[in-house]
């Protein structure tokens, strides 16, 4: 078992900065690909980036490349998501998840059943 949990979130204005953290415990942290995904209000929860078990990988959905900067501490068993020039699109809840390493040269890191663990959640909510 790997158990995750998310803080950073909150409410920011338009153009504004936020960095989510994402704290894990349990299984050895450097086993696993990690990836953030989000849930706006009323959709489907999306895929938004991935980093693989060493770090120097990294994959971003289109709407947040080049904003958007997915990190990892293996020493101190947390993924990061610097969120730089914030749109209200960007409202949602955001989930950290846990997958097996080879998730990330398999091509199946965008896709939620990937993943084996989840946290709670944090809300992000952008005001225009």
């Amino acid at each position: 078992q790997v158990q995750l949990v998310e803080s950073g979130g909150g409410l920011v204005q338009a153009g504004g900065s936020l960095r989510l953290s994402c704290a894990a415990s349990g299984r050895t942290f450097s086993n696993y690909a990690m990836g953030w995904f989000r849930q706006p209000p009323g959709k489907e929860r999306e895929f938004v980036a991935a980093i693989s078990w060493s770090g120097r990988n990294t994959n971003y959905a289109d709407s947040v490349q080049g904003r958007f900067t997915i990190s990892r501490d293996n020493a101190k068993n947390t993924v990061y998501l610097q969120m730089n020039s914030l749109k209200p699109e960007d409202t949602a809840v955001y989930y950290c998840a846990a997958a097996p390493a080879q998730s990330m040269y398999s091509g199946t890191f965008p896709y939620a059943g990937t993943y084996n663990y989840w946290g709670q959640g944090t809300q992000v909510t952008v005001s225009s």
